[in-house]
């Protein structure tokens, strides 16, 4: 199939078209959805608790299902995005997520809504692996951190604007059945979108022309890649990043997972509380993804040195949440809690540099597998922490405990990152 892109109007050099952050708006839509479905569970935890009688360890096991087949499925995910394409990965996972999503109003028991989490998990495991690879598809080099944060800070807008649309539609329609419905049905709406307008390969793209093509496709000199040829699971670049990733992924599903029921049991709030809380939270979480994107490219672009731009930004992300973590069970206002909340999830959100490491790490024909393996990494903390908070609060009926342990994995999301070999790359240009 050929594609005509006119460069020239009139004898003309045209503008450049800006198609390429369309796409990033479809792929930060859907990860706003993404997130938005994942969050209705754990919004809608303590009614649904209450209808099915479920302890706080059933409602682990059940907030932690999700991530078992999320996980299993990073590393085949990215195998056939790299196979098949982003694109069309991306509308089958969606539309699947949609559909299982729907079914989950229809579980009347703790093992069915388990079993519908299970399918949530495996349909929306491509859809990150598949936007690291449009964003080594579509974007120059130089802008894959705002590429990366866009992509990412759906999923805190997600959280934030979903969990607080949840609430209200569990309030407003009084069933949380209904809820998930209408969820469901809004996201096999949004696979359609993505049928309709992504694309693989910018020079198949109608909407694209000449202008942009070059500009997508220009080297950046000193931007090689780090890891070679061949199978990247055993290059000593990939294993950091897993590491960092793991550990701010325990903290991220920590508070997405638990975050509710904390402000529910811990705090205090009601159903309306808790809506504008969370929703309060993730926003200040998006701001922060926005913030470390953009401010990323701009230090770069003004000639620092991009591992010690990247490294520091995560760095403080870590190390900033690490306090928070430790400081807030001394918080007794409930106000301030959220605001403290909102201030570390805001950090926590630079996170979303970690999307540009499988473009920056991994040759071409491997940055979707790299991208799975990374978010394979952070499945598993996503697995691990609703079942481990569940156990602990359990045990010490305490969430200080919880919370100090959320601390011990900012210091692992702290040694992952100053353990990624960007640097390497820089000596050598």
């Amino acid at each position: 199939m050929s594609t005509t892109h006119p460069s020239v109007i009139g004898g003309a050099a045209s503008a450049r078209t800006g198609v390429r952050w369309r796409i990033f708006g479809v792929i930060a839509l859907l990860t706003v959805i993404n997130l938005a479905d994942r969050t209705t569970l754990s919004v809608g935890m303590p009614t649904i608790a209450h209808e099915l009688g479920l302890s706080p360890t059933m409602q682990g096991l059940i907030l932690s299902s999700f991530f078992w087949t999320y996980a299993l499925l990073q590393v085949p995910g990215g195998y056939l995005i790299d196979r098949m394409g982003p694109s069309r990965v991306v509308t089958i996972s969606t539309l699947a997520w949609g559909a299982f999503q729907t079914l989950a109003a229809f579980a009347t028991g703790g093992l069915s809504l388990l079993v519908t989490r299970l399918g949530l998990g495996a349909a929306e495991a491509p859809l990150f692996p598949a936007g690291g690879k449009l964003n080594a598809l579509w974007l120059s080099p130089r802008e894959r951190g705002r590429g990366a944060v866009l992509m990412d800070s759906g999923s805190y807008l997600g959280a934030g604007l979903g969990g607080g649309v949840i609430a209200w539609l569990i309030y407003a329609l009084d069933s949380w059945r209904m809820a998930f419905a209408v969820a469901g049905i809004v996201t096999i709406g949004a696979g359609l979108v993505a049928w309709r307008y992504l694309r693989d390969d910018p020079a198949v793209h109608p909407a694209v022309n000449e202008v942009e093509l070059a500009h997508i496709r220009t080297p950046v000199p000193g931007m090689a890649q780090v890891v070679p040829a061949g199978t990247p699971l055993a290059s000593r670049a990939v294993a950091p990043v897993m590491l960092g990733r793991c550990g701010w992924a325990m903290m991220n599903f920590g508070l997405i997972t638990w975050g509710p029921s904390y402000l529910a049991q811990a705090r205090g709030f009601d159903l309306k509380q808790l809506g504008g809380a969370m929703a309060v939270i993730f926003i200040c979480g998006f701001l922060g993804s926005l913030t470390a994107g953009f401010g990323a490219d701009a230090l770069q672009r003004r000639g620092l040195p991009r591992s010690l731009v990247l490294k520091a930004m995560l760095c403080l992300s870590g190390l900033g949440v690490l306090g928070a973590f430790l400081l807030l069970p001394t918080i007794a206002d409930p106000a301030a809690a959220v605001a403290l909340l909102s201030g570390t999830v805001f950090l926590l959100c630079f996170g979303s540099l970690y999307w540009s490491f499988p473009a920056l790490l991994a040759p071409a024909d491997k940055v979707g597998l790299v991208g799975g393996m990374m978010n394979f990494a952070g499945s598993l903390g996503g697995i691990a922490i609703p079942i481990i908070a569940g156990m602990i609060l359990q045990a010490t009926g305490s969430y200080t405990v919880v919370l100090h342990f959320f601390s011990g994995c900012a210091a692992l999301y702290v040694l992952g990152t100053l353990l990624v070999p960007l640097a390497e790359r820089e000596t050598a240009r």
